[in-house]
């Protein structure tokens, strides 16, 4: 038993987001992810704003479009949970960079 696999892993993740797409996650094989919550803050004095993506088989699902953080402030970038099948990704960019940080508390569960 001490070799299996555990049924859930906690993960959390933090980004400095550019104005280059970065990705955030992509769903381990055997895996499926949940993103339980993506707190974006804005660390400048002036408003920011973020594109945040879910890519699924080469198809991009824009969440998020130019979604403005205000300046010294915070917002969540999910209204719930977010299922990240297996091989599907979540990316992001911001307006500017070196401007908006994202922390991702993510739950990977077994596809077994």
């Amino acid at each position: 038993m001490a070799n299996e696999t555990p049924l859930n892993i906690f993960k959390t993740k933090a980004f400095e987001l550019t104005t280059a797409e970065q990705t955030l996650y992509t769903s381990t094989v055997g895996f499926t992810g949940i993103i339980l919550g993506a707190q974006v803050s804005n660390i400048s004095a002036d408003p920011a704003t973020i594109t945040f993506i879910l890519r699924k088989n080469n198809v991009d699902y824009v969440m998020l479009n130019q979604f403005t953080v205000p300046p010294n402030d915070a917002a969540e970038a999910t209204t719930g949970k977010l299922v990240v099948e297996e091989g599907a990704t979540v990316k992001a960019y911001a307006s500017h960079n070196s401007r908006l940080n994202i922390v991702l508390s993510l739950l990977e569960t077994s596809n077994e």
